[in-house]
């Protein structure tokens, strides 16, 4: 009797949780040039997602007025260089190269160049040869050292 009652609150946990389908365009076409708008526009909320990727509510919002703009007669452009308008070029999934994201670009070679560099000169300085000889204020220094070391051990 448990393990009805168990599978009847799975069943009815699944049930509340479900969503209603989302609407598709009937106009394929236009469905078409939505997702290729959708896969060039970043989700806000995940970051690292098209908004044609994302399930995130705030992606949706955007991937439906993106349909808006479009049935409204904007042409590609237009709709992008809206969504650029209003969030800036982060919106953008591949950011043009310009004086504001050129570090964005840039900023990974650079640092596998520093990288580079910094492990050759790390392997310039381990491979140098040690000199056998002290300077002369250190070899004086450790004859004293011998000495007092000497004069401890004859003392008993």
């Amino acid at each position: 009797m448990h393990k009805f009652i168990a599978t009847c609150l799975l069943l009815l946990t699944a049930v509340v949780q479900a969503n209603e389908a989302l609407p598709v365009a009937t106009n394929p076409a236009l469905e078409k040039r939505v997702m290729a708008i959708s896969e060039e526009l970043r989700c806000l909320v995940c970051q690292n997602q098209t908004i044609a990727d994302s399930h995130a509510d705030l992606a949706i919002d955007l991937k439906n007025q993106v349909r808006e703009m479009l049935v409204q007669g904007k042409t590609n452009q237009e709709v992008t260089e809206y969504m650029v308008q209003r969030y800036g070029d982060f919106v953008l999934y591949r950011p043009p190269i310009k004086s504001t994201t050129w570090l964005l670009w840039l900023g990974p070679f650079l640092l596998l160049a520093g990288g580079i560099v910094m492990l050759g000169l790390k392997l310039r300085l381990s491979n140098r040869q040690p000199s056998d000889e002290l300077p002369e204020g250190d070899m004086q220094r450790a004859a004293e050292l011998l000495r007092s070391a000497a004069d401890i051990k004859e003392i008993p």
